[in-house]
């Protein structure tokens, strides 16, 4: 992609994001503004990649000023502390995820991959956010997700995750009966 064409969907995307409600815009309606204020279509999948990017660089940057704010002065001691922490954290990530974000053909930000066929990724549809667990098959070449798998929304990941020693609880009796 023409690193000119990248560099006017990112100033497009900012823009809109610096004059939208943070609470209540999602990525699809800035995406759309960003469309119309460049009079291109945005939601080619690697288009679609470089919005997602800007916009969470930005909410980044919006986190960072905030905590910044919040912490005021005579923290010193205790924000570097945090940051060090914090630094820690995000190498055993970068670890663990082999750095740099990947993303589907799609443009979905792939979170882990639990097998070679079977990915967690984020993705929208329909303007909201998804955690998609799902098998891929490759064709030409690229990988493609199947129909076997299971999205859920912001609400049903929050049942799922508050669920989750419940469940952890009922794998370990059932592999101690198993044995």
């Amino acid at each position: 992609m023409d690193s000119d064409v990248e560099r006017r969907i990112a100033t497009a995307v900012r823009e809109v994001l610096e004059e939208s409600d943070m609470n209540e815009t999602t990525e699809y309606q800035v995406r759309k503004q960003a469309s119309e204020r460049l009079g291109m279509d945005l939601s080619q999948p690697k288009l679609k990649a470089v919005v997602r990017r800007v916009v969470q660089s930005f909410l980044e940057e919006q986190k960072a000023k905030e905590d910044q704010a919040a912490n005021g002065a005579g923290k010193e001691e205790e924000e570097e502390g945090e940051e060090e922490e914090q630094e820690e954290e995000e190498e055993e990530a970068g670890k663990k995820s082999g750095g740099d974000a990947e993303y589907t053909e799609d443009g979905d930000l792939i979170i882990c991959k639990l097998s070679e066929k079977r990915k967690v990724t984020m993705q929208e549809f329909r303007g909201k956010p998804l955690v998609s667990i799902r098998e891929y098959f490759k064709k030409g070449g690229k990988e493609f997700p199947t129909s076997k798998g299971i999205s859920l929304t912001e609400e049903q990941w929050s049942v799922l995750r508050k669920n989750m020693p419940a469940i952890e609880k009922a794998v370990k009796k059932m592999e101690s009966n198993s044995m």
